[in-house]
C-alpha cells in the first residue's frame, strides 16, 4: 500500500510493517548488547591525536565492511541478468571501480545508478541486488560506479566522479543502446542524482529522459514535519543525518550549496521527468514529497509514490520488505516506458556489436 502523497500530518507518526519493526527489534537488541558491553569496559582513558585517528580509521572500515555486504545472495541475484561486468570508468581524478548490468533481451538505453550511504559507506556489493532488479525491470543496461567516499574526499568529489561517469555513459549509449540516458539512485545516491539533472539542464551534460530518486536527501539540514517524527528509532536517525553531513561538507556554506541541497535550486523548470519514492516512516520522507511538488509547479512531470509502513533504505531489505520489490519494478517500469518513448523519437536503437554484452 502507498500512503497519500503530501498528506501525512494526520496518520503521524506511522506504524512500521511488521518487517520492519522486526528490523527494528534486532537494531535495538543489538545496540543494547553494545552498551551492556561497553558498561563492563574500564574507563575511556584521554587519547592522544593520533590514537583519535586511528580510531576513526577502525571505526570507519568496521562500517564500511557491515554495510556493504550483500542484500541478497549474489550469484543469485546475476541471474537475472544477461551478464554482470566489472571495469573501472573514469572519474574526475582517475579510474573508478564499477560494474555494469545488461539485461536479457534488447538492451534500450542506460541508468546510471548511484548507490546511498550518506556519502559515506556502501558500494558496488551492498546495491548489486538491487542493480540487478532495476537492470531486468527496466531492460537497459544499469551501470553503478564507486565514486570517492567522505570523510577521506569530502563534497563536491563525488558530484565531480559522478559528472564525469555521466558523460562517460552517455558515449557508450550513443555507441550500443540508442543514446539515452537515465539518473537513479538511493539516498544520498538519488541526491546526486537529482543534481546530475539539474546541471544537465544547465549544459555540459547529457540530459536524463528521467530522474528516479528513491528517499533522496534533497534539503541539507532543513527540518521538516517527517524529521521530527520519525528522528528517532526508525534506522535512520536525525544524530546519523548530521554525522553524514559532518563528514561530507568541510564548509557550513556547503549546506547550502545546491550540488548538496538541490531542493532549494529556485528555477526548476526544463527538468527531465521525475520519479519519486519515499518511505512513509522516514526523517527524509517530506524532502522527496516537497521537491515532487516543486517540480510539479514548475511543470515538470511527477510520478511519486510512498510506501506505506516503510523504513528508509528499504530497497536494500527487499528480500524481506515487499515494498522494496514493488518500488524497484515500479521503477524499472517507469525507465522502461523513459526509454521506449526516447528511442520513439530518434527513430530505433542502434545495432550491438558482435559479442557486445
Amino acid at each position: 500500500m502507498r500512503c497519500s502523497e503530501f498528506s501525512h500530518a494526520a496518520s503521524d507518526p506511522a506504524r512500521p510493517t511488521r518487517s520492519a519493526r522486526f528490523l527494528l527489534w534486532c537494531i535495538r537488541k543489538q545496540a543494547a548488547r553494545q552498551q551492556k558491553k561497553n558498561a563492563d569496559q574500564p574507563p575511556a582513558i584521554p587519547l592522544s591525536p593520533d590514537d583519535q585517528l586511528r580510531v576513526r580509521e577502525a571505526f570507519l572500515a568496521r562500517l564500511r565492511k557491515v554495510t556493504d555486504s550483500p542484500s541478497f545472495i549474489p550469484c543469485l541475484s546475476s541471474l537475472q541478468v544477461r551478464r554482470v561486468i566489472s571495469l573501472k570508468v573514469p572519474g574526475a581524478n582517475g579510474m573508478l571501480r564499477a560494474r555494469l548490468y545488461i539485461p536479457y533481451g534488447r538492451v534500450r538505453g542506460a541508468v546510471l545508478f548511484l548507490h546511498g550511504g550518506g556519502f559515506v559507506h556502501c558500494g558496488l556489493t551492498s546495491h548489486h541486488g538491487i542493480c540487478c532488479r532495476l537492470a531486468r525491470s527496466s531492460g537497459a543496461a544499469v551501470l553503478m560506479p564507486e565514486y570517492r567516499l567522505a570523510p577521506e574526499h569530502p563534497f563536491p568529489a563525488a558530484v565531480e566522479d559522478v559528472q564525469a561517469v555521466l558523460r562517460w555513459l552517455a558515449e557508450q549509449s550513443r555507441h550500443y543502446w540508442g543514446g539515452a540516458v537515465a539518473v537513479a539512485g538511493d539516498s544520498a545516491g538519488g541526491n546526486l542524482a537529482a543534481v546530475l539533472a539539474q546541471q544537465a539542464k544547465k549544459g555540459g551534460l547529457p540530459r536524463p529522459v528521467l530522474q528516479l530518486l528513491y528517499y533522496p536527501t534533497l534539503y541539507g539540514d532543513d527540518i521538516s514535519h517527517s524529521h521530527e517524527h520519525y528522528g528517532e528509532g526508525h534506522f535512520l536517525s536525525q544524530y546519523a543525518l548530521r554525522w553524514y553531513g559532518a563528514q561530507y561538507l568541510a564548509h557550513k556554506e556547503n549546506w547550502t550549496d545546491l550540488r548538496f541541497a538541490p531542493g532549494f535550486a529556485q528555477d526548476l523548470t526544463g527538468l527531465a521527468p521525475a520519479v519519486i519514492m519515499t518511505a512513509q516512516c522516514d526523517p527524509l520522507r517530506d524532502d522527496g514529497a516537497r521537491y515532487a511538488q516543486a517540480l510539479r509547479a514548475a511543470g515538470v512531470p511527477v510520478a511519486y509514490a510512498c510506501y506505506s509502513g516503510a523504513l528508509h533504505g528499504f530497497l536494500n531489505f527487499y528480500a524481506v520488505m515487499p515494498p522494496g520489490k514493488r518500488a524497484l519494478r515500479a521503477g524499472g517500469k517507469m525507465l522502461r516506458r523513459a526509454f521506449a518513448g526516447a528511442l520513439r523519437e530518434q527513430g530505433g536503437i542502434h545495432p550491438e556489436p558482435p559479442g557486445q554484452t
